[in-house]
């Protein structure tokens, strides 16, 4: 049987207070999200910084340009020694696929399907077209990523299980939004337990606020990681 991990996103706004949770946490905790906020005010130093600590890196910038420029982010994600790393679906198969080259193999891609905050309504107001139902549209974007040669998804854990039966086991599905029982769902609008997205076949969830607003982070990831097992 496949092994979840549990990937905690240092949604922290410096290099001083994301380190101090990775440090407090140890070696109990292996992987980490660099998102937007930290990478833009820290840059390239916060990921040198946790693979300095021993730690798989899932960078998320969700990369939408013209081909030529993501090639070069993921380039420089490779030479960064970056395990994962997302971009928007929505850019179209010559940025997926001009990606998946850049990448030779070193990082693992992941697109972007709908964000985990959208509703149906929101999606389609962008799209100015009626969307149907939410995850065939889902669905529509992961065959494309995965027709370019992406190694797997972002998606919301409602819509993991279908992924995986669609697209095949393989392929990896990343669930963000994931809260313990009887949390607030903050901003995002597809939600689930850590329990949930295990049964629905999520190979990563990524755990944010139950961890890094926890009184006890270490204590919280062990009880998190006893759900999941």
């Amino acid at each position: 049987m496949k092994k979840t991990k549990v990937i905690i996103a240092l949604d922290f706004p410096n290099s001083e207070q994301a380190l101090s949770l990775v440090d407090k946490i140890g070696e109990r905790g292996d992987f980490y999200k660099v998102g937007l906020e930290l990478f833009s005010h820290e840059g390239p130093a916060i990921v040198e910084a946790l693979k300095q600590r021993g730690k798989s890196i899932f960078l998320d910038l969700k990369l939408y340009d013209i081909p030529n420029t993501v090639a070069g982010a993921v380039r420089s994600a490779v030479d960064l020694g970056v395990d994962l790393m997302t971009l928007h679906t929505v850019g179209g198969e010559k940025m997926m696929r001009a990606a998946v080259e850049a990448s030779d193999g070193l990082v693992s891609l992941l697109g972007v399907t709908v964000l985990t905050s959208m509703t149906a309504s929101e999606v389609e107001n962008v799209w100015g077209r009626p969307v149907g139902a939410l995850p065939e549209e889902i669905l529509r974007l992961g065959n494309q990523a995965k027709e370019a040669g992406l190694t797997g998804v972002v998606a919301s854990p409602k819509e993991a299980k279908m992924l995986k039966n669609s697209l095949g086991m393989d392929f990896i599905v990343v669930t963000p939004g994931i809260r313990l029982a009887g949390e607030d769902a903050h901003d995002q609008a597809r939600v689930s337990t850590p329990r949930g997205a295990v049964e629905a076949g999520a190979d990563f969830l990524v755990v944010g606020r139950s961890i890094t607003q926890s009184d006890d982070p270490y204590d919280t990831l062990q009880r998190l990681n006893e759900e999941i097992s």
